[in-house]
């Protein structure tokens, strides 16, 4: 997983498109860029997430996070990746549960998500979220993924069997659909 992810954080920095308006935290901003640019670099840097600050969010959420999930979370920050229709929740360092947070709890109404047992962690194209459905019965919290459509709030579209199985499947067919 961790290659798969390398890879496409280095993609996103060759093609400049690490770049946003506004405020970086420090440890990711470029430390050479005029400080008078309204878009600032970023650069995903090994991440800092501690067992303690998982085992804290997962107390919030109410729901164990997959073991593959928190695996992704402790290897870098990033403020985007994008990987096929999936974009990823900003993962920046310090204040990556706040993002995360706001992403679960303060996104669409919880009533049709987090309140039914769903845990939205990345956006899908424009209209949908992609959520751990934690009301399958499983091992180890490693939850299926399903497709949420913020147009039918109602109904969830099986997607994945699991997280790694998300991300290795993600980037197989960005390789068979590359032009």
């Amino acid at each position: 997983m961790e290659k798969i992810i390398d890879k496409y954080l280095d993609e996103l920095i060759s093609i400049e498109l690490n770049k946003l308006p506004g405020q970086i935290v420090s440890e990711m901003s470029d430390p050479n860029q005029d400080k008078n640019e309204e878009w600032r670099i970023w650069n995903p840097i090994q991440s800092t997430v501690t067992d303690e600050e998982i085992k804290e969010f997962e107390s919030r959420l109410g729901h164990n996070l997959p073991e593959s999930y928190t695996k992704f979370l402790k290897h870098k920050h990033f403020y985007e990746l994008q990987i096929g229709e999936c974009s990823f929740c900003e993962h920046p360092a310090r204040i990556w549960r706040a993002s995360l947070s706001e992403m679960i709890f303060d996104g669409y109404p919880r009533e049709f998500l987090i309140d039914t047992g769903r845990i939205p962690f990345a956006n899908w194209s424009d209209w949908g979220l992609l959520c751990f459905d934690t009301t399958v019965e499983n091992q180890n919290s490693d939850y299926p993924i399903v497709l949420w459509d913020h147009e039918v709030f109602d109904e969830f579209e099986s997607k994945y069997s699991n997280f790694d199985n998300m991300i290795i499947e993600l980037d197989k067919y960005e390789k068979e659909n590359a032009s």
